[in-house]
Order: C-alpha cells, then sequence, then structure tokens
C-alpha cells in the first residue's frame, strides 16, 4: 500500500534534484503554454498561490496577470478554522511573511473576495494523477476550499510531480487539466 506521505517525500526529493536553470525553464515554458490557455485568457480574476521553490514560479504569471488588466487574489490561511479565504492584492509590497515562510496578503492593504467571484483558480499540488487528482502538502486547505467552489480548475506541474498513482479519498476533487512544460493534461 503507497501512503501520501511516502509520495510526498519522492516528489520533494526529486523536485530537489532540479537545478536552477531547469527550474526556471521549465517555470517559464509553463507559464507561456498558461497565457495560450483559453481559460486563462477568459477569467478576469485569477485565483493562485505566491510560489515557493520547489512549486512553479508562481511570480512571472502573477506580473502578467496584472498587465493584462486581471485582479489577482492570493490565498490567506485561517489555521483555527483550517479554511483559505482568497484576497486581491495588486502589488507584492502588499503580502506578509506567515506559516512556513509562505507569503499572505496583509488584511489592511487587500480585499476579500468571494469564491464566486475567481473565474480561474490555479490549484497547488505537491504530485498529481493524469486524472487530475492532486496530493497536497497536508494541511487540506485547498480540499475544503474546493467543496464550494465551482469555477475553472488548473493545476501548474512539473513532469516529476506527475506520477501514476496515489491514494484518492471520496472527498478528492480533480482539478480540469494540469499544464507542464511540455503538454496540457485535460482531465474528462
Amino acid at each position: 500500500m503507497i501512503d501520501k506521505n511516502s509520495v510526498r517525500n519522492q516528489v520533494k526529493e526529486s523536485l530537489a534534484q532540479l537545478s536552477k536553470p531547469l527550474y526556471e525553464d521549465y517555470s517559464y515554458k509553463i507559464a507561456g503554454r498558461l497565457f495560450e490557455d483559453e481559460d486563462f485568457q477568459k477569467a478576469k480574476v485569477i485565483g493562485i498561490t505566491v510560489s515557493k521553490r520547489p512549486e512553479v514560479d508562481t511570480y512571472q504569471i502573477i506580473r502578467k496577470s496584472w498587465e493584462l488588466g486581471k485582479q489577482v487574489a492570493v490565498p490567506k490561511c485561517h489555521p483555527k478554522e483550517k479554511r483559505l479565504s482568497f484576497r486581491i492584492f495588486s502589488e507584492f509590497s502588499q503580502l506578509e511573511s506567515v506559516f512556513y515562510g509562505l507569503l499572505e496578503p496583509i488584511e489592511a492593504l487587500t480585499t476579500e473576495v468571494t469564491s464566486e467571484q475567481i473565474e480561474l483558480l490555479i490549484v497547488p499540488g505537491l504530485a498529481y494523477t493524469v486524472e487530475g487528482y492532486r496530493l497536497g502538502f497536508g494541511g487540506g486547505y485547498y480540499d475544503r476550499y474546493l467543496t464550494n467552489y465551482s469555477g475553472k480548475t488548473l493545476s501548474l506541474a512539473f513532469r516529476e510531480q506527475i506520477i501514476p498513482y496515489f491514494p484518492v479519498a471520496t472527498h478528492d476533487i480533480p482539478v480540469s487539466k494540469i499544464i507542464t512544460a511540455n503538454e496540457t493534461i485535460k482531465i474528462v
């Protein structure tokens, strides 16, 4: 039986092997593929995390979204309730380092948006199956958020993050597509 934590550790290990040039190259190619995606082009409000290595670099995606006149909402964790809220921000100085070195919006400088307002949610994860199931970092925040989200979803992933199998629970909600440096995997 494959357990989720051993999958997490395995994927983290293979991502740690990515050299800085490869990390930058793949992130750039993934972003370019995202910019050509119809869901991205149509969305006026995008939900996305501020990346932390080894996740695909989202800084360039956030900047490009602003240049295109899109609103960008980033998640704020509420650990007591184990839930996420998303807040619109317009410059990186409106972020602060909170848990585990993650950057989150400063509430006084940003505006909360409802899940209905977010047209495209770029869902982070550590590992994915080609069926669109994702293995997160273990907090369950996105699993809970996705139960009340009805907009478009996609994930950005390095080839090393696409794996054949991991245990999927009945409450797990797959994303609609996964964008890698070489392909867009559309989930039916």
